[in-house]
């Protein structure tokens, strides 16, 4: 029978208000070791156990028990599934998150080649018309409410969540466009919403938006980025697309996103002033749900451009021609503001390795990334 160690170090420094450099110095260890610790990835010696319990003031069998490796009854519980617009069938694997709360279940985004961390299954069909679903738990780990949730959809939001891990907090990705990702945020579903939505008549970002949709006072907005929007074409451009108005064409057909999308936004805009109407677009219908998506249609040879971003042709090695800079914001509501995991993900942003390897791999502007602009 195989013996485990389970450290509730993350747990106990959190309640103690000691950051990890702080616990390090005080048990001689690296900050390093304590985030290894806290991540279950080192079991340290007796030596360095007792010097946290000291600098903790807990007995050393609270902060690591054993674990016998032997098969546990699944707990059921009943979460909050966010939808894409389809229903969640049985079986289906989930990502949990404590938001305000109350526990929130996101399918997980599942990598080309393989499948995503899962916390619960699935126990029944969901839809729009259950506000609850009930699902079986695999791993109880979410509870320890150092998940963050977020949605938007940047895709370098990937990136962050890397950072986020040695520092014992997890953040939980649900790709949604930018006005569901403010409905989530206004229903109190997510910790943070992004969003790159331009103001009709002032053309100004985002804070039109969030001012119309919250209360004064009642929310944060961080700096992420700004990026560059445009149409995404094959590499070489056989097409010869310059732009917008060849849209219109007919030997272009298109992949659009969908409705509260920015991109969509931007094309939708760009039509009127143009005078094209929608149905003379070729696939203005065919939908995409995300940036990834959208480009990849061009990639496979579906479509033969659409509006996306500079950081997802570049994912495909696709070629781009810029229309329009968008600033990618994080908003957020204050009573959610002064959580750790919060803040560790503000202070991550902040980071100029962060901003380098960011900007490195997408494009993206990173140089105000973390500033609160209101």
């Amino acid at each position: 029978m195989l013996v485990e160690v389970h450290s509730k170090l993350a747990e106990i420094r959190r309640k103690r208000g000691m950051s990890a450099s702080r616990l390090a110095s005080l048990a001689d260890v690296s900050r390093q070791a304590i985030y290894a610790i806290e991540s279950a990835s080192y079991v340290p010696n007796t030596t360095v156990g007792l010097k946290l319990a000291r600098a903790l003031d807990v007995p050393l069998e609270e902060i690591f028990e054993l674990e016998l490796d032997t098969p546990r009854p699944l707990r059921t519980t009943e979460v909050i599934p966010i939808l894409d617009g389809e229903e969640l069938r049985a079986g289906q694997p989930l990502q949990l998150c404590l938001v305000n709360r109350r526990p929130v279940a996101v399918v997980p985004e599942s990598s080309a080649q393989g499948l995503s961390r899962v916390d619960a299954v699935l126990m029944e069909d969901s839809s729009k018309a259950k506000a609850t679903a009930r699902v079986k738990v695999l791993d109880e780990s979410w509870r320890e409410d150092n998940r963050v949730l977020i949605a938007g959809c940047d895709p370098s939001a990937t990136l962050v969540a890397h950072r986020m891990q040695p520092k014992g907090f997890d953040l939980v990705i649900t790709y949604q466009n930018s006005s569901r990702a403010l409905d989530l945020l206004k229903d109190g579903l997510v910790h943070i919403a992004g969003t790159h939505l331009s103001d009709k008549k002032t053309g100004e970002s985002n804070l039109p938006q969030v001012a119309r949709m919250f209360g004064k006072n009642s929310v944060a907005v961080i700096a992420f980025a700004v990026w560059e929007e445009g149409v995404v074409v094959a590499r070489g451009n056989p097409k010869n697309i310059t732009g917008i108005a060849d849209f219109a064409r007919r030997d272009v057909r298109v992949t659009n996103r969908e409705l509260g999308a920015g991109c969509r936004f931007l094309l939708d805009s760009n039509l009127q002033k143009l005078g094209i109407v929608p149905e003379a677009v070729k696939g203005y219908d065919c939908i995409a749900l995300g940036h990834l998506p959208a480009a990849r249609q061009v990639k496979i040879g579906e479509s033969d451009c659409c509006i996306s971003t500079r950081a997802a042709a570049q994912v495909f090695a696709l070629d781009f021609i810029p229309v329009a800079s968008k600033r990618y914001d994080l908003v957020i509501r204050k009573n959610n503001l002064r959580l750790p995991q919060v803040q560790v993900l503000i202070e991550i942003l902040g980071k100029t390795a962060v901003r380098r390897e960011i900007e490195s791999v997408t494009g993206y502007d990173m140089q105000a990334s973390g500033e609160r602009i209101l």
